[in-house]
């Protein structure tokens, strides 16, 4: 749970995140409450607002990089300049539903970003941006490198705690099992398992120079050892 300071340190940067739409502060108040009443949900052990502050430090990291990725199977493409306002928008929203029992929480989470930001007078083509960036946290494709960098940049942010340290990996994957502390032992470790097996069949898991260079090793070292804990063997 964060301090009440840095709550406060948060919304501030939520206030000035939404200025630069043009945004009074005023009107900002009401959707910030929602999203950190979310992120602050007693059941979230790893989703929440610290997974926010931890990706938000990536993304900026990652922002002074971007220009550099790294190889991919195709190139990414895209023209325009990088936007980082568009993935603080996309970090701030792409948990803001989190149901473990659901399969749409990126379809839902994605509507409440509309919901909350067209209201207070947020650009449309920034919404369906912010949209289109939240539904690429479902993490489906893995074939092909995002065609934008902010997707780039907001998908190895929100993985990034794969490459962590093996004890800050450990307290992530123990509060995973929180989240599904529902779900019977055995089951959990079938489904956790295959999880973890499609991220290593991937030929890489990050897709920028910096977080690829800095923890793709360690990212499937955490996750072969996991596995072994799941009773998995190592391959």
């Amino acid at each position: 749970m964060v301090s009440p300071e840095r709550l406060e340190s948060m919304r501030a940067d939520w206030v000035r995140l939404l200025r630069r739409y043009g945004v009074a502060p005023a009107e900002v108040q009401e959707p910030f409450d929602v999203l950190a009443a979310a992120y602050s949900a007693p059941e979230r052990h790893y989703h929440n607002l610290d997974h926010l502050i931890e990706m938000f430090r990536v993304a900026a990291r990652l922002a002074s990089a971007v220009a550099d990725p790294a190889p991919a199977p195709r190139p990414l493409v895209g023209g325009r300049a990088y936007d980082p306002a568009a993935v603080e928008l996309a970090i701030w929203f792409h948990d803001a539903v989190y149901d473990p029992r659901a399969k749409d929480n990126e379809s839902r989470s994605a509507e409440l970003a509309a919901v909350l930001l067209g209201p207070i007078g947020v650009p449309r083509s920034t919404i369906e941006r912010t949209v289109r960036l939240v539904l690429a946290t479902a993490h489906l494709s893995a074939a092909d490198p995002p065609a934008d960098r902010e997707t780039a940049v907001l998908l190895d942010a929100d993985l990034a705690v794969l490459g962590s340290s093996e004890e800050r990996y450990r307290r992530y994957a123990a509060d995973i099992r929180k989240e599904y502390a529902w779900v019977p032992d055995e089951d959990y470790r079938a489904g956790r398992a295959a999880v973890l097996r499609a991220f290593l069949a991937r030929p890489r898991i990050f897709l920028n120079q910096l977080t690829f260079e800095e923890g793709e090793r360690r990212a499937r070292e955490n996750m072969a050892a996991e596995l072994e804990c799941l009773g998995e063997p190592r391959a």
